[in-house]
């Protein structure tokens, strides 16, 4: 009986090997440290690579690890030592692709920070618990944008759940005043 394909982890670091946004679906690395100086050594043994047009693949410390350089953002997926490199390969790029879509092709650290919601979305829609959940960009997308809260929309382009945070928002801007 095969099992299904899982995650460890996908990790999106700065050009300083720094994070951004992180998720970890395996015990792996029990501590908040064992997770940094994994950030650091993977980030140190890939810098060097050109991983701009297309993934990459490397293993590493029993994992395989697919990955993509874009602007000054270094996204990477992580899985077993026994999982197929091509569904690793699959999320990687569904998760580039949604950030790309997300971020309106404006893809770098900054934008990445101020949008940081809709990343960590991304990334729960992407994968929960290790078990890929979808890999089309687009279909991921539309979920987190599905999700996010459009104050500036019209209130007849609202649902009735972000008609009342935008209703609830106005009434505690108007309180603050």
């Amino acid at each position: 009986m095969e099992s299904c394909p899982t995650v460890r982890n996908i990790l999106l670091l700065d050009s300083e090997g720094k994070r951004v946004a992180v998720k970890y679906y395996s015990e792996d690395w029990p501590t908040n440290n064992a997770k940094e100086a994994f950030e650091k050594a993977v980030f140190t043994k890939t810098q060097k690579t050109n991983a701009r047009t297309e993934a990459e693949i490397a293993m590493f410390e029993n994992s395989i690890v697919v990955y993509k350089f874009v602007q000054d953002l270094h996204f990477f997926v992580t899985g077993g030592e026994n999982e197929n490199e091509l569904i690793l390969a699959t999320v990687l790029q569904g998760f580039f692709d949604a950030v790309g879509i997300l971020l309106r092709g404006n893809v770098d650290k900054k934008e990445a920070l101020e949008n940081l919601d809709l990343i960590l979305l991304c990334l729960d829609e992407i994968v929960d618990g290790g078990i890929v959940l979808e890999t089309d960009s687009n279909v991921i997308a539309s979920k987190v944008a599905s999700h996010s809260i459009d104050a500036g929309a019209p209130l007849s382009e609202q649902t009735i759940g972000q008609a009342l945070a935008t209703a609830r928002e106005h009434f505690a801007r108007s309180l603050l005043k």
